[in-house]
């Protein structure tokens, strides 16, 4: 055999070696390929499951804010809070509810009369055979039934949300449907919704500056003062008039402190704003709020003389729904058609 065969054998060879080693390293690379498309694969199916519950910021029994878990993405809610079913309303999520509180609130009359819906009676008492009978997977209240908190919560985990007048009805609002878009996993839809009362509260709030107001409800034939510290607290907070009805220090925040209409006289305001308890809850046969107001003593003040009462147009809506997107809304509607038109 000659030299130049050996060395083109070789040199065959070592192309032989060089290939194989060159195949080697590829399957091995395929495999890990493969291995960590798998493995990828399943963290990202880790990642887009769903949790079975949230926990989030809720009040109890004591009105004390604790955190409380509950199911995500409920199939079936029981409502006896007005602002809650707005919101849950506002995020589409309506058609989850299988049992509603009766409401007279025209917006939300569906919930009322669908006969798919059970009727759980009122805001202030449920029924909780109807709330057991509608098999709810969360329940959510108000204020008014703290007391049967313990209760409902032997049937189902129960929100009970509320607003705060240290930040504002508006931070509120936004505070309290973000916690209910997270039970759901809708909370990007919050902003939306949200969109926009900033700058009507910033318009209504130049208007009232510098001016003073009386904030009342009329119940029972008589006119109770309201304070900054409950309801129709949007006044005096965000929109900024200066509430003269009452001392900063004095409780207010359930149905405001008796007044006689010599005392409004006396102070004199520049704005008298009314809430009509008896027609927000359909009493019947009781006085409307204008009679009551519009006596000899209240029409020698210098509001009633400019035409600066104002009659909340929708007293419903302040008094059993205060905290809801949509009640927000018209809550600042009827604001602005009497300031602002």
């Amino acid at each position: 055999m000659y030299l130049k065969d050996i060395i083109r054998g070789e040199n065959k060879m070592k192309k032989l070696t060089t290939l194989v080693l060159a195949l080697v390293m590829v399957f091995s690379l395929a495999a890990c390929g493969n291995k960590n498309s798998g493995t990828t694969s399943k963290e990202d199916t880790n990642k887009t499951e769903k949790p079975k519950t949230v926990t989030i910021k809720s009040f109890n029994a004591n009105n004390e804010e604790t955190d409380l878990e509950v199911p995500y993405d409920a199939q079936r809610i029981a409502v006896m809070d007005m602002a809650a079913l707005d919101i849950l309303d506002s995020l589409g999520l309506g058609d989850r509810v299988v049992g509603s509180s009766s409401t007279s609130l025209d917006y939300l009359q569906e919930y009322v009369t669908n006969d798919e819906i059970v009727d759980l009676g009122t805001i202030k008492e449920a029924d909780m055979e109807a709330v057991m009978s509608c098999e709810p997977d969360v329940i959510f209240i108000g204020g008014r039934l703290a007391q049967s908190y313990d209760a409902l919560s032997e049937i189902a985990p129960v929100v009970y949300l509320s607003t705060d007048t240290e930040i504002g009805l508006v931070k509120s609002v936004e505070k309290n449907a973000k916690t209910i878009a997270s039970m759901f996993g809708v909370e990007d839809d919050v902003k939306d919704l949200m969109d926009g009362y900033d700058a009507r509260i910033e318009k209504l709030k130049a208007f009232a500056e510098g001016k003073s107001a009386i904030i009342g409800m009329c119940t029972s034939g008589g006119f109770n003062v309201l304070g900054n510290d409950g309801r129709c607290a949007l006044i005096g907070n965000e929109v900024g008039f200066e509430n003269i009805g009452v001392d900063a220090n004095v409780d207010t925040s359930t149905h405001g402190n008796e007044a006689s209409f010599e005392f409004v006289v006396e102070k004199n305001p520049d704005y008298i704003f009314v809430l009509d308890r008896d027609a927000a809850i359909g009493t019947d046969g009781a006085q409307l709020a204008k009679d009551i107001m519009e006596n000899e003593l209240i029409m020698g003040t210098d509001a009633y003389k400019d035409g600066k009462i104002v009659y909340l147009e929708h007293p419903a809506v302040w008094y059993t729904a205060e905290g809801g997107v949509n009640a927000l809304g018209f809550m600042l509607e009827d604001l602005e058609n009497a300031l602002l038109k």
